[in-house]
């Protein structure tokens, strides 16, 4: 059984966007297209989608916004090496 789009927006993104807003009012292409939240099976009349964005598994990303409200954020792996190489590594960069 599918949730609905509109399950979705009420339970995951609006909790989300009361929070942190995103950063436009609106989100566009290139030719002036307006885009959606959330594309699904019921606007693509595709076979079973990938899941809900924000939601487990996380197939479509772990935040509901995507992100419209917050830019990628660049993390850093620690413990790659010993200690000091890791140590070493940080105070280079």
């Amino acid at each position: 059984m599918t949730r609905s789009k509109r399950e979705w927006r009420e339970e995951t993104l609006e909790p989300v966007l009361k929070r942190t807003p995103e950063r436009l009012d609106r989100f566009e292409t290139e030719s002036g297209i307006e885009l959606d939240h959330l594309y699904t099976e019921e606007d693509v009349g595709a076979v079973e989608g990938p899941g809900f964005p924000g939601e487990y598994p996380f197939t479509r990303g772990v935040q509901p916004t995507m992100y419209r409200g917050r830019l990628w954020t660049m993390r850093q792996y620690s413990g790659y090496a010993s200690a000091e190489e890791s140590n070493r590594r940080y105070r280079f960069l």
